[in-house]
């Protein structure tokens, strides 16, 4: 019988890639009206050349492509551009629709809730916290609690722990088929991929159901049930 619904966080609850892109142009265009002497897409391409190599989550990012460009930072385009990433992401970050009725109703119906993402611990939770998610969850696992990263089977050996479930007792629903999908088959977990979300273009994605909208997460936990 299934108890418990874990989520990956970004790009299965949140639309973290859309947010990202319009954080950056929005930093980018900031930076520009600050002082910035590179074009537009010259200075998106070298940020994102940052992202790949140090992960999409450094909050160091514009500090390294001032210096690297510039052989230090000027801070009236450095705080510019914080300032117009920070105003674009609180506007940008959005649930996929009907995410939140899933959630509410699967609580309704007495399952227990939890993530399980890749994020570090504090930038997890402000997202959580921004689109008021933070009371919903039983456990939430971020790269912190761990160390490591999906598909490696501790995260989800956590979270069933702190849920004191069984690995057949709980549903896990992700994006990413190599991480969220092959980690959680790896312990014995039922899964559901996010086909809503996922912007790999993911041929086979080898999950046991697939969700082209939040709302068939309900009808597939129930038919396990």
């Amino acid at each position: 019988m299934i108890r418990a619904v874990v989520f990956d966080l970004d790009n299965t609850l949140v639309d973290f890639m859309a947010m990202k892109e319009a954080a950056v142009e929005a930093a980018v265009m900031a930076m520009i009206d600050a002082g910035l002497t590179l074009p537009k897409d010259a200075a998106k391409e070298k940020i994102y050349s940052i992202y790949k190599q140090e992960g999409i989550e450094d909050q160091k990012v514009f500090d390294k492509f001032l210096t690297k460009e510039f052989g230090g930072i000027d801070y009236r385009i450095h705080a510019a551009g914080i300032i117009g990433y920070r105003r674009a992401r609180e506007a940008a970050l959005v649930l996929y629709p009907h995410v939140q009725l899933t959630l509410m109703e699967l609580v309704k119906r007495g399952y227990k809730l939890g993530v399980i993402s890749d994020a570090p611990r504090l930038q997890a939770w402000l997202r959580l916290c921004q689109l008021n998610l933070h009371h919903m969850f039983d456990v939430v696992i971020t790269f912190d609690d761990t160390k490591k990263r999906k598909p490696d089977p501790e995260p989800f050996k956590k979270a069933l722990q702190v849920l004191g479930l069984e690995p057949h007792e709980a549903v896990m629903v992700g994006d990413w088929a190599e991480r969220d999908i092959v980690g959680a088959k790896l312990i014995g977990m039922k899964t559901v991929f996010a086909r809503y979300g996922d912007r790999f273009d993911t041929g086979v994605s080898g999950a046991d159901f697939e969700a082209g909208d939040a709302l068939d997460i309900l009808q597939y936990v129930e038919q396990l049930s």
